[in-house]
């Protein structure tokens, strides 16, 4: 069978498992066990595969076809200039929290050794994304669930970054590590117990559900890092659909100044800025 032939099948097979983008699935997972990118697989399309390949195509899709998240089954996935290991053990990082990291490089570009602290550090996205890009942060990444902190070590550990991020257990309500800090930043838990039925399944049957429903977190952080955060520093936070208002107003409402929503890529209001006065 060609490589032609092979996606057409396995296309085919995901659109009907109802898959969104069952093409766009299938050429990713060929070109991972063909070691290719997905242009130069394209440009193979004549190519046989071995039997072996067609096998373990038919093992991935198959996976996909029962909807494990296509980031899951590759085990690893872009986030910025990241290849980061992605498992059930964190959330899959996503593009639009990719605008809550460009914000904070934004307000610590003239911090030439910022401090900065994420809360909730997942599979480390943030805090590696913000350590790759700004050559002088120093970041702390502290969470509650010691899987996920294994897995950031991983990536931390693959990455490298001379040491300048460090990984830490914790839990907000045991109150916030070292300081004072030039920036906090999260992305908490902000689906509702009403809203997490209507997600898709890929993220309701997959991905930890502990990273992903949470309420009253915004407000928590606000308070919680007010006191840690140097005169004049920030705290960045990612937000639902329909939320940054109400997180906004939140915000002033602890102090903060110079309070500001920024949008996406898709122009949904996602991340919402304060300055400790």
């Amino acid at each position: 069978m060609t490589v032609r032939a092979a996606l057409a099948r396995t296309a085919e097979m995901l659109a009907a498992r109802g898959v969104d983008t069952p093409s766009v699935d299938a050429e990713l997972l060929l070109a991972h066990i063909l070691g290719l990118s997905r242009t130069a697989l394209l440009l193979s399309g004549e190519r046989e595969l071995l039997p072996d390949g067609e096998a373990r195509l038919a093992a991935l899709a198959e996976r996909r076809g029962r909807r494990e998240p296509l980031a899951y089954i590759l085990g690893s996935w872009g986030f910025r200039r990241l290849e980061l290991k992605v498992d059930r053990r964190a959330l899959i990082p996503r593009p639009e929290t990719e605008t809550v990291v460009e914000r904070c490089l934004a307000l610590l570009r003239d911090r030439q050794r910022p401090l900065v602290l994420d809360v909730g550090v997942g599979s480390g996205a943030i805090a590696l994304a913000l350590a790759d890009e700004h050559s002088g942060a120093e970041v702390v990444a502290i969470d509650k669930e010691p899987e996920a902190l294994a897995l950031a070590g991983e990536n931390l550990r693959a990455v490298g970054l001379g040491g300048r991020v460090r990984l830490l257990e914790c839990d907000l309500a045991d109150g916030i590590p070292g300081g004072p800090y030039d920036l906090v930043v999260s992305n908490p838990p902000y689906v509702t117990e009403a809203e997490f039925g209507g997600l898709q399944s890929e993220i309701r049957a997959w991905e930890p559900r502990a990273a992903l429903v949470g309420e009253g977190l915004h407000e928590a952080l606000a308070e919680a890092t007010l006191d840690v955060l140097k005169p004049g520093a920030w705290i960045v936070l990612e937000v639902g659909d329909g939320q940054a208002e109400r997180v906004a107003a939140s915000l002033r409402d602890c102090g903060y100044a110079g309070v500001r929503i920024s949008r996406d890529l898709t122009g949904r209001d996602r991340v919402v800025e304060g300055r400790r006065a």
